[in-house]
């Protein structure tokens, strides 16, 4: 049985469901509105010592598995914070995870416990605006000078970089090869420098409270120290945080549609027309229940993807089919929360319409919902590469 759900399972959602009460719809609708970052909430999540749910023991982590964070994942969503507040602590969960599996001793007690202590924060700097998900094109480059890198390039919807303290920095320091065009890509976690890097944001029609940024980086010098493994292995050692992302993204989108579906279970329970409470309707029921029902088949694919990355085996398809599947099943209940809402659902004051505006940061990143057919095509079903 690859799932189960256990008493320590219960145990997190419980306990992170009474921190989130804390920042109620208000805290958060306000964030979304002035476009503040939630630093209130991160530091409460970072007290708990949630941060840190999946990292090492030894640098002050629980050691426990992506099942657990996905869990923690889903009950921050679920709770109102939706994206604003999964996004805010996102990246601490799974992006450092090449630096867990191919840092050096060193490097992980250097690197580590100040992001699990809450102390610095971080942003993933892989995606670029030439390269888009063909991340073997990209361009921005390492050049090595000494015993350090200077860097210079582009990249692209660049999250909490306008907080971020570090980055973690997928750039060229050789050429691909015929047989390998993976080859030459390397990783670095490193300061982010704000005299070599011009941090520029993005404005978006949701999710206003966690920024989306392009990098400018002019020459941005890098310690070779914060070079992660070897030279040339960058683009293997940023797999081993794609498949947990995909497998968060996916339990955030569930805990956001779950978020929507409560609103409008309120709403229609309390909204009395023609003499009694819409909920009494099945064109509201219906709807509803659908919704429901789809978020919790994609949930169950999440914690099998998890429950697999865990056990160390082979997850690519569960993940991305997870990602896939919570994307759809979260828009549609937003969407319908909205409109069983009628005329209200448009109003910020109920919430949903933050929410719908959210559904469709899942549904387009990190992958796009035609990469992920194209992947389970060629890779599931054995089909020819369709690009």
């Amino acid at each position: 049985m690859l799932y189960s759900d256990t008493q320590s399972h219960r145990e997190i959602q419980e306990a992170i469901e009474k921190l989130c009460t804390r920042f109620d719809d208000d805290y958060w609708l306000q964030q979304d509105q002035e476009g503040t970052f939630p630093h209130e909430f991160h530091r409460a999540v970072a007290a708990g010592g949630w941060l840190g749910i999946a990292m090492p023991v030894e640098h002050g982590g629980s050691g426990l598995g992506i099942s657990e964070a996905a869990i923690m994942m889903r009950a921050i969503a679920q709770s109102g914070a939706g994206m604003s507040g999964a996004s805010a602590v996102h990246i601490n969960i799974f992006g450092l995870q090449p630096v867990v599996v191919s840092g050096t001793a060193a490097q992980k007690a250097r690197m580590l416990p100040p992001l699990i202590r809450g102390e610095e924060k971080a942003c993933f700097a892989v995606t670029e605006p030439d390269a888009g998900l063909n991340t073997t094109k990209i361009a921005t480059r390492a050049e090595r000078v000494g015993d350090r890198y200077r860097i210079t390039g582009q990249k692209i919807w660049i999250s909490t970089a306008q907080v971020a303290d570090r980055a973690l920095i997928l750039a060229r320091t050789g050429a691909p090869t015929p047989e390998k065009k993976t080859a030459g890509l390397s990783l670095f976690y490193a300061p982010l420098d704000r005299s070599r890097v011009e941090v520029r944001e993005i404005r978006k029609m949701g999710r206003s409270a966690v920024d989306s940024n392009m990098l400018f980086f002019d020459g941005m010098e890098v310690p070779a120290e914060d070079l992660i493994g070897t030279e040339g292995a960058g683009f293997r050692q940023i797999l081993h945080g794609l498949n947990p992302e995909r497998i968060l993204i996916a339990a955030e989108a569930v805990g956001l549609g779950h978020a929507a579906i409560r609103k409008a279970c309120q709403y229609a329970r309390e909204r009395v027309v023609f003499d009694r409470p819409i909920g009494e309707y099945q064109a509201i029921q219906h709807p509803l229940a659908k919704c429901w029902m789809n978020l919790e088949a994609a949930w169950l694919m999440a914690l099998r993807a998890a429950a697999l990355y865990d056990a160390g085996a082979e997850c690519g398809a569960e993940a991305n089919s997870a990602k896939y599947l919570a994307a759809e099943a979260a828009h549609a209940a937003c969407e319908t929360a909205i409109l069983s809402h009628g005329g209200m659902g448009y109003s910020a004051e109920y919430h949903v319409e933050r929410y719908l505006r959210e559904s469709y940061i899942p549904r387009i990143a990190p992958v796009s919902a035609q990469m992920i057919m194209n992947f389970i095509g060629e890779k599931v079903l054995g089909l020819p590469r369709s690009y």
